[in-house]
């Protein structure tokens, strides 16, 4: 794993959950905020009833173009766990009224203010900030996050994760790019690390493609066991050792975490991504010279 922002070093930051008083004042977007979210779907219930799924069933990371293809997995909802301390998850999102273009934009715009990652998940976000991020505005959305790196804080349960994504051309995960029409379907890929020391462990993909009634998302991590590594060869001697040792064997307890949290935070997202876009793409017109 490489290509990696440094570290973030920022001690004096005190972050908080939820908004405070005066957070959103002046921010156009301040309406789009509702600490209320949705119930978790009933297909992702049924999926957590059922425990921990067997390890043929979970789609390998060397496999992951695959979400590219017609049709569904073995697994698109639940968890698998893996001798090596590792841990699979998959959750299938259904998005009425989005389209794969949105996503793409979301990803890049969310992460330039703590408040706009806040929207997202009301319960557990707490943190974002951009380093490296590309600064052409003009580039087309997917242009606008590849190369860079989202530092966010959030909670996964009870569990706060300091976390630095590095997002990445989708061919690196094995997609075919010619396949990936943002007006058809787009393929959010990312390394996770840590953000406060140079450790890597693990991937996500959310890809996304148009159903009859808008966008069905389809996410998938690979975390913990053999996905734990440093970053650019650094070696791992204290601190970065125990972190690495409590990444290493992961659980059923991180695995439903990360599920459940999934599930809500795109669920939440597509009840006011339609809306959210429409009214920044109707701003950034009136805002052309």
């Amino acid at each position: 794993m490489a290509d990696a922002a440094e570290p973030r070093a920022d001690p004096g930051r005190r972050p908080h959950l939820g908004m405070q008083v005066g957070e959103l004042d002046g921010k156009w977007y301040a309406k789009y905020w509702n600490p209320v979210m949705a119930p978790l779907p009933q297909h992702v219930r049924e999926a957590l009833a059922l425990g921990p799924q067997a390890p043929p069933l979970c789609l390998e990371f060397d496999a992951a173009g695959t979400l590219g293809d017609a049709g569904h997995h073995d697994l698109e909802n639940g968890y698998g766990l893996f001798d090596d301390g590792s841990m699979h998850t998959a959750t299938l999102t259904r998005m009425p009224g989005v389209s794969p273009a949105m996503l793409d934009w979301w990803f890049w715009w969310h992460a330039t203010e703590t408040q706009r990652y806040k929207l997202w998940n009301p319960r557990a976000h707490v943190y974002a900030a951009w380093s490296g991020a590309p600064a052409d505005r003009d580039a087309p959305y997917r242009e606008r996050y590849i190369g860079g790196t989202s530092f966010v804080d959030e909670y996964v349960g009870s569990a706060l994760g300091e976390l630095a994504i590095r997002f990445v051309r989708p061919s690196r995960f094995g997609f075919s790019e010619d396949g990936l029409d943002p007006a058809e379907a787009t393929a959010v890929c990312g390394v996770v690390g840590l953000s406060r020391v140079p450790l890597d462990w693990g991937y996500l993909i959310h890809h996304v493609r148009r159903v009859k009634d808008g966008s069905e998302m389809r996410s998938r991590f690979w975390m913990g066991g053999k996905y734990v590594a440093p970053r650019e060869g650094a070696s791992l001697p204290g601190k970065l050792e125990a972190a690495a040792e409590g990444l290493r064997k992961l659980g059923a307890e991180q695995a439903r975490a990360m599920v459940v949290h999934c599930s809500q935070e795109m669920n939440h997202l597509a009840a006011f991504l339609p809306g959210i876009f429409d009214e920044f793409t109707r701003r950034a017109r009136r805002d052309e010279p």
